[in-house]
């Protein structure tokens, strides 16, 4: 492409790639990461890093390799979509509030994994799909099947009732708390950097691919 990446493009892909990159490089993560990356609502304010740090820190390369493939997903997502800067921008403020939101059970003690930030992800993306003028039916409609995709997952996995559960297969377990608080935290997060501003009047449209040198402009 010429030109190179758009700048929402760079936003949306440094988001990701700061979720991706140290989650490879701390990968199933020795006992010491563990304790010192995890998130641990005894520890959240006087470590407040951890919530950032949790999103890094697998259990499994099963967990690891699923979560990789979901942000791979999201990335390219964001750049065939063409989702703004503005969406990069909540995507990134969802991250921490994800976690902080596990506050609401304290009973959670331990927590590691790009799951929950990833569902953040997915619904920023939805609402941006949703919301951003310019948009195609077919995109806006995308943007509907991937929240209400979201939402009854969500639902499903009955985060108010089970705290912790290994699903058929997995050799980990998974909390849905999480997954509900990164739905949850990814729709606030849109709804003040997208939604809101959609609805004065004040987003852009969609950016347009860069044309070739000396292409004439429309």
């Amino acid at each position: 492409m010429a030109g190179g990446l758009r700048l929402s493009d760079r936003l949306w892909s440094a988001v990701g790639l700061l979720l991706v990159l140290p989650a490879l490089l701390v990968g199933t993560g020795p006992g010491l990461a563990r304790q010192v990356l995890t998130w641990q609502p005894a520890l959240a304010w006087a470590e407040p890093w951890r919530c950032w740090s949790a999103a890094w820190v697998h259990f499994s390369l099963m967990h690891l390799g699923a979560n990789l493939a979901g942000a791979l997903l999201l990335l390219l997502l964001g750049h065939v979509a063409r989702l703004p800067r503005e969406a990069a921008l909540a995507w990134a403020l969802a991250w921490p509030l994800t976690h902080l939101a596990l506050l609401a059970e304290p009973a959670l003690l331990r927590y590691g994994g790009l799951s929950g930030v990833l569902h953040a992800g997915a619904a920023v993306a939805a609402v941006a799909l949703r919301v951003q003028p310019g948009r195609l039916r077919a995109e806006r409609g995308l943007g509907a099947a991937l929240g209400l995709g979201l939402v009854l997952k969500v639902l499903s996995e009955q985060p108010w009732a089970v705290l912790q559960v290994q699903p058929p297969g997995w050799d980990i377990r998974i909390a849905p708390l999480a997954h509900a608080a990164g739905l949850l935290c990814g729709l606030l997060a849109a709804g003040l950097l997208l939604a809101l501003p959609a609805a004065l009047g004040l987003r852009s449209r969609p950016s347009s691919p860069a044309r070739p040198p000396g292409s004439p402009a429309g």
